[in-house]
């Protein structure tokens, strides 16, 4: 399993905005400067997300995006589902049966069900907050670093 491109700018798209917008609308705009991401992938992407109901948008010159729910309300796994569809391992899993011939009979299916239960497990149990509060605790720690060095 590999999470794409799109995956990846989504969850730094939603992290920018959870970190940027609790009093003001986020512009696509600063995002893409502040990820060096393109603005017209991003376009794409918060489509996407505010299809979903994940974001809300306001036009006009104050106009940008907003979380639709508090940060702690979001999962990883929440966010990725939408840009990248199941997570699941390997193919036979993608589907709520599996429908696999081998299925029965399959040595190894096992390892492929735990594996996704893992994978299923951690991504519904990080939240936007929890990156938000890594986040700004790294920054303090960097700029006190930085002070100290000064």
């Amino acid at each position: 399993m590999k999470i794409s491109t799109k995956g990846r700018y989504a969850l730094r798209m939603m992290v920018d905005i959870a970190m940027n917008g609790e009093n003001d609308n986020v512009s696509i705009k600063d995002v893409a400067q502040r990820n060096n991401i393109s603005i017209k992938y991003l376009e794409q992407i918060v489509n996407l997300l505010s299809k979903r109901g994940f974001l809300k948008s306001t036009r006009g010159p104050q106009g940008g995006y907003r979380l639709s729910k508090p940060p702690e309300q979001y999962t990883i796994g929440d966010i990725l589902r939408i840009t990248e569809g199941n997570m699941a391992p390997v193919s036979c899993l993608e589907d709520d049966e599996n429908m696999c011939e081998r299925a029965g009979k399959c040595e190894t299916l096992w390892i492929w069900e735990e594996f996704y239960h893992v994978i299923n497990e951690f991504m519904d149990s990080v939240t936007l907050e929890d990156i938000v509060k890594k986040a700004k605790e790294k920054r303090k720690v960097c700029g006190e670093k930085q002070q100290r060095e000064r």
